[in-house]
């Protein structure tokens, strides 16, 4: 007994002798710039950078495969900073964005198509005859956004039964915009004022048929716009902010009143 003991215990003692001795001539050195770039940045893992995620963005910097420090938007100015320091390079600088939802109607039981018995998810119900609802182009309401929004900044309005994102929450991950099956999640630089809240491309007389308050591409907008930046594509008056100076004269001659002025800073709207 005391001599099986005493082998048992020269077998452990050996193998942890080799364990060590493996630890330490064949480990694998991480590097340090890319271990400190990814404890700077903020864990979202949206790939808003265009990487797969935070740890795909610390490696390629910190690796030298980019030399921007100034991609991540969620982690915004400050973590750009940060990162230059670390990587020795000038930040740049990182427009925040928010994102919005480009629906301004309602998911009322009399504006649904038939009674949907599925999966309570926007894409399941995008499967069946393109979602519940009249308008092929809306929100669908079951909330896919809300499930992937690391902050808590989007909830489904009782009463419209659209999604609802409060920009002081919002850090512009842009997980919402690719979790949206409808495609109406869109990111815009927070300093944006005008917004259309309608994505319909139907006909103005169909919109009218189920929605009172979507675009039906009556070009009023375009005609207004001073600087020539909102046109009405495909039955759907679309903004180019390069142009928009954010005067609002487009929302006031809007009859259904699907272009709004926002302050996306602080949260407020006409």
């Amino acid at each position: 007994m005391v001599t099986a003991l005493i082998v048992l215990a020269i077998i452990a003692l050996a193998c942890a002798i080799l364990l060590t001795l493996s630890a330490t001539f064949f480990a694998v050195k991480e590097n340090e710039k890319v271990v400190a770039v990814r404890d700077c940045l903020p864990g979202a893992n949206c790939g808003a950078c265009g990487y797969s995620g935070c740890d795909g963005y610390a490696k390629a910097l910190g690796e030298g495969q980019t030399d921007n420090p100034s991609l991540c938007t969620p982690g915004g100015a400050d973590v750009a900073a940060q990162l230059a320091d670390i990587m020795g390079l000038a930040a740049g600088d990182v427009a925040a964005k928010v994102a919005y939802v480009a629906c301004n109607g309602s998911c009322k039981p009399e504006q649904r198509k038939y009674v949907y018995d599925g999966i309570k998810t926007c894409v399941a119900s995008k499967t069946s005859y393109a979602g519940d609802r009249e308008c092929t182009y809306a929100c669908l309401g079951y909330g896919d956004c809300v499930a992937v929004c690391p902050k808590d900044a989007i909830v489904i309005d009782p009463d419209k039964g659209i999604a609802q994102i409060d920009p002081a929450k919002c850090i512009g991950c842009g997980l919402c915009e690719k979790a949206c099956p409808n495609s109406i999640i869109h990111l815009v630089n927070d300093t944006t004022r005008v917004l259309v809240k309608c994505s319909s491309h139907d006909k103005g007389a169909v919109v009218r048929k189920f929605c009172p308050d979507g675009c039906i591409g009556c070009m009023k907008c375009q005609k207004t716009c001073p600087e020539g930046a909102i046109k009405v594509e495909n039955n759907l008056a679309v903004i180019d902010y390069d142009k928009c100076t954010g005067c609002g004269a487009c929302h006031d001659v809007c009859p259904v009143k699907c272009i709004h002025l926002e302050n996306l800073v602080c949260g407020t709207h006409l």
